[in-house]
């Protein structure tokens, strides 16, 4: 049960409109009539600050904030290297694009909505 406070709080969503599962947040997000801010992270990079906040709300291991996709592996990374706090923030400061998405906070908590359903479990 979400307290008075989180439930007031407003929910803000990393977004990249060209991620089908980032469009798909939004849909559902919209669908549910829940208002929300959109951060167009490519556009708007997150500092460190902020991408150290968003690791201390999510759940789970810290590099599943990382993409390993094509870029990854163009930019001949390896997913072991990227397992902790200071290197996943690191990479992320350098290259944005491999951050995963959409990222979800409400409150004190953010989740990785992949796929949207996951959203549920926010809301």
């Amino acid at each position: 049960m979400l307290s008075d406070e989180d439930a007031m709080e407003r929910i803000t969503v990393y977004h990249n409109p060209a991620c089908g599962n980032s469009r798909g947040a939004l849909e559902l997000l919209r669908a549910r009539d829940v208002e929300f801010d959109i951060i167009e992270y490519l556009k708007e990079h997150p500092t460190r600050e902020r991408l150290e906040k968003i690791i201390g709300m999510l759940e789970g291991p810290v590099a599943d904030l990382v993409r390993k996709d094509k870029r990854f592996k163009e930019l001949g990374l390896n997913p072991a290297d990227y397992a902790d706090k200071k290197s996943v923030v690191a990479l992320l400061l350098e290259h944005p694009e491999l951050m995963q998405r959409p990222i979800v906070i409400h409150g004190k908590r953010a989740i990785i909505a992949r796929p949207p359903e996951k959203l549920e479990a926010l809301l």
